[in-house]
C-alpha cells in the first residue's frame, strides 16, 4: 500500500524483511545525542484478538516479548542498565471492522538499512499506534511508511524533532497521492522513538502515551479533541466549526492524517491538522514502563488506573504482553465501544520493585465526647 515513489523492496530493505518501512527549537536533545554518539474494511478479521511483536517488522523474531539490554556507554558506571521489552494486544471490540494498526520494533540496529546508514545510540527502538477511521487504508499506509519518512528526512539525525514533524506532513501528502488507496479514510498517529535514554513522543490525534514512573502516571501526550480549548481556538481561527464535539460536524478528533475530503487540496490551511505535538524525556531509574493506547482504552480508563494495573501485573509475572492483554480485556469489560489497541514498553529486565509504604507510628485516640457518643450508639440510645 506504499505510494508509487516507494516500492515494496525499499520498504523491506528498511526494516529487514518486515512490512514497515516546521520549525522547532534549537536545543534538540535527540539531535545532540546523535551528534555526540557518531473506508475499506480489512480483508480477514475472523480472529478478533491480535498480538503483534517485532516479528511484523523483523523476520528473525520468534517471541511475543522482545528484549534488548545494553549497559550505558557513558563514563558514569553508576547509571542503570536500560533494557527494552515490549508487548501488545489489539482487538476490534464491538465494532464491525478492525481499523487500528500498531508496530513494535525493539531493536532498530538489527535493521540492516538503519545500521548501515545511521549511527544510532544503543538501544534504539520504534513504537506506534495508529487508530484508523473511515476504513483501514490510512492507518495501514502510515504504519508501513512513517519510520521510513523519518530516517529519510534531510534533518535526520542532526535534528530529530524537525525530521519527525516533517515526516508526519510527508506521510500525509504521500497518502493523498496514493491513487490505489481511499484517501478519505483517516488515522491518528502516536509514535515513540527511543534513542539511548532519550524518548521522543509524537502525537496527532486522541491516542495517548503514558509513562509509569514508580507507580505514578505521567501523560506524555495530549488528546487532540475538537472541544479542547487550544484546538478549538486553532480550528475556529482557520474557519472550522465544532458541532456537538465534532470538527465540522464530521470528525471527533482535531488532528489526523488522511481525511482529505475534509482537508481539501494540498498546501491549503485546514482546520484538521496533521502536525504532531512533541514531548521529549530522558529516562531515569524511576521510569519503569510506557503505555501507548488508542482512545478506545482511555475512553473508559484513567491514565493512573492503567499504570496501576500494568505495574501490578508486572510485579506478578513481568510479562508486558500479558499486561497489554489485561488492559484490553478490562476496557472491554468496562463497555468500550471502539477498537482497542495497547502497546506496553518496559525499560528494565526486572519487574518493578514493590513500593513500601511506611507504617505510621502516630498514636490515635478518641475524645471523651466521641467515646460517650459511640457508647450511646452501641447501647441504642
Amino acid at each position: 500500500m506504499a505510494p508509487g515513489n516507494y516500492c515494496s523492496s525499499q520498504v523491506v530493505a528498511i526494516l529487514k524483511g518486515g512490512e514497515c518501512s516546521m520549525e522547532d527549537q534549537n536545543d534538540d536533545t535527540l539531535g545532540n545525542l546523535n551528534q555526540n554518539i557518531v473506508g475499506k474494511p480489512p480483508r480477514d478479521h475472523s480472529v478478533s484478538m491480535r498480538h503483534c511483536t517485532s516479528s511484523s517488522w523483523l523476520a528473525d523474531s520468534e517471541s511475543n516479548i522482545n528484549t534488548v539490554g545494553v549497559n550505558s556507554n557513558t563514563e558514569d558506571k553508576s547509571e542503570f542498565p536500560l533494557v527494552l521489552r515490549s508487548g501488545s494486544c489489539s482487538e476490534k471490540g464491538p465494532k464491525q471492522y478492525m481499523e487500528d494498526e500498531f508496530v513494535c520494533v525493539d531493536i532498530l540496529l538489527e535493521c540492516k538499512c538503519v545500521a548501515q546508514k545511521l549511527d544510532l545510540p544503543s538501544p534504539s527502538a520504534f513504537y506506534g499506534v495508529f487508530d484508523g477511521h473511515g476504513g483501514i487504508d490510512a492507518a495501514s499506509f502510515i504504519k508501513k511508511n512513517m519510520f521510513k519518512f523519518i530516517i529519510e528526512d534531510s534533518q535526520f539525525p542532526s535534528s530529530i524533532k524537525k525530521a519527525v514533524k516533517n515526516a508526519f506532513v510527508k506521510a500525509d501528502h504521500a497518502f493523498r497521492d496514493a491513487s490505489t488507496l481511499d484517501n478519505s479514510s483517516g488515522t491518528t498517529a502516536l509514535i515513540a522513538l527511543v534513542l539511548g535514554r532519550v524518548v521522543l513522543i509524537a502525537n496527532a490525534g486522541d491516542s495517548r502515551a503514558v509513562l509509569g514512573k514508580r507507580g505514578r502516571a505521567v501523560e506524555l501526550s495530549k488528546d487532540h479533541k475538537p472541544n479542547c480549548t487550544s484546538e478549538r481556538l486553532r480550528i475556529e481561527k482557520l474557519g472550522g466549526v465544532i458541532y456537538d464535539g465534532y470538527l465540522n460536524g464530521q470528525l471527533s478528533v482535531a488532528r489526523a492524517l488522511g481525511d482529505w475530503h475534509i482537508k481539501g487540496s494540498k498546501g491549503s490551511k485546514s482546520p484538521l491538522s496533521c502536525e504532531p505535538e512533541l514531548e521529549e524525556i530522558v529516562l531515569t531509574e524511576e521510569d519503569e514502563f510506557l503505555i501507548l493506547g488508542c482512545d478506545g482504552l482511555w475512553d473508559v480508563m484513567s491514565s493512573q488506573c492503567a499504570v496501576t494495573m500494568v505495574r501490578k501485573e508486572l510485579v506478578q509475572h513481568n510479562d508486558p504482553n500479558i499486561c497489554a492483554k489485561v488492559l484490553v480485556t478490562e476496557a472491554l469489560q468496562r463497555n468500550s465501544c471502539d477498537n482497542l489497541t495497547v502497546v506496553v514498553v518496559c525499560f528494565s529486565k526486572d519487574p518493578p520493585s514493590k513500593i513500601e509504604i511506611p507504617r505510621s507510628h502516630r498514636r490515635r485516640s478518641i475524645s471523651a465526647e466521641g467515646l460517650d457518643l459511640l457508647k450511646g450508639v452501641l447501647n441504642g440510645r
